[in-house]
């Protein structure tokens, strides 16, 4: 007889679109504990410009992979895969409901199918002569080197994010294929049974949504935060190339006025968010909760609260 699939509940969508207010609702009413999927929530003493959920916010609700790197540790999407999975397992033996809850598609979409990874090829050489292509010429320049070769890579990379980047490009330079297509064969075995929710609203409200939580985040001392971090010599390194340091470090260093580093700030949030849902939609199978007003938060709780009891046969605790 074949084992059943564990089941997971997943709730996804753009910054700013009220995940974690749901998240809350949804693990008390279904004994959930969350897993957060958000690849910056990793790092201590980046709290406000990830807009990483607060004690009081989770509300008793237990939350996982918050807080356990140092801000000069790297982090990959294998670690990520393998972390998850190992307390997705822990917290089903404790007979709790699996909940995995962010933004990061790659990242979430890398623990639910059959996904693997090509690390175990590299060539230290090639990456060096890469990461100083990327210092004579830029960023940018290097990006347009992946997109030359493998584009849908590109498409699912930040151009800023050299380091994953040179991968990309290092995976078609050991073994002459592209990484789109090495994962593309292995994302259609999904190993759990899950319940994947996406959170969507009108395009020009969540704009304007992304741009209050900014102003608050300021107001709440991100330029103090991200001071923090550059006065402690943290530079070069993968967590603070994150959208809300990295626009302040460019600050820092002289390049801008704090008005145009807020402003690029903005800028950048709002292509972020239009990279989530291209992302979510292209790559997974969502079903979709439009959270535009005038809908009222507690009737599509309940609509959801129904999705996921008649998806995973779980029954909520109202």
């Amino acid at each position: 007889m074949k084992k059943a699939k564990q089941p997971v509940i997943v709730l996804v969508g753009p910054t700013a679109v009220g995940k974690t207010k749901l998240s809350i609702e949804i693990a008390k009413a279904f004994n959930g504990e969350i897993i957060s999927g958000d690849s910056m929530q990793i790092y201590k003493g980046m709290d406000i410009g990830t807009a990483k959920i607060t004690p009081e916010e989770m509300d008793g609700v237990p939350h996982h992979l918050i807080d356990i790197k140092q801000p000069e540790d790297s982090f990959s999407t294998a670690e990520f895969q393998q972390l998850v999975r190992l307390k997705i397992d822990e917290i089903a033996a404790r007979g709790k409901t699996p909940m995995i809850v962010g933004g990061t598609g790659l990242y979430i979409q890398s623990v639910l199918y059959d996904y693997t990874f090509t690390e175990e090829k590299s060539d230290p050489v090639y990456r060096d002569e890469m990461t100083l292509y990327a210092q004579k010429h830029g960023a940018l320049e290097l990006y347009e080197k992946l997109k030359a070769v493998d584009p849908d890579a590109a498409k699912s990379i930040h151009p800023n994010n050299v380091r994953r980047v040179i991968r990309a490009l290092e995976v078609i330079h050991t073994t002459g294929k592209k990484m789109s297509e090495m994962k593309n064969g292995d994302q259609e075995i999904p190993l759990y049974e899950t319940a994947l929710i996406g959170l969507k609203m009108d395009r020009e409200l969540l704009y304007e949504r992304i741009h209050q939580r900014i102003d608050m985040m300021l107001d709440e001392g991100l330029v103090e935060e991200v001071k923090a971090l550059y006065q402690s010599g943290l530079k070069d390194c993968q967590s603070v190339q994150a959208i809300g340091y990295k626009e302040l470090y460019a600050y820092f260093e002289g390049d801008c006025t704090l008005d145009e580093a807020i402003e690029q700030l903005k800028q950048n949030s709002r292509r972020y968010a239009k990279r989530q849902l291209t992302w979510f939609r292209n790559k997974m199978d969502v079903t979709w909760f439009d959270m535009t007003p005038p809908c009222h938060f507690s009737d599509k709780k309940v609509e959801i609260f129904a999705y996921i009891a008649g998806k995973l046969g779980l029954k909520a605790k109202l």
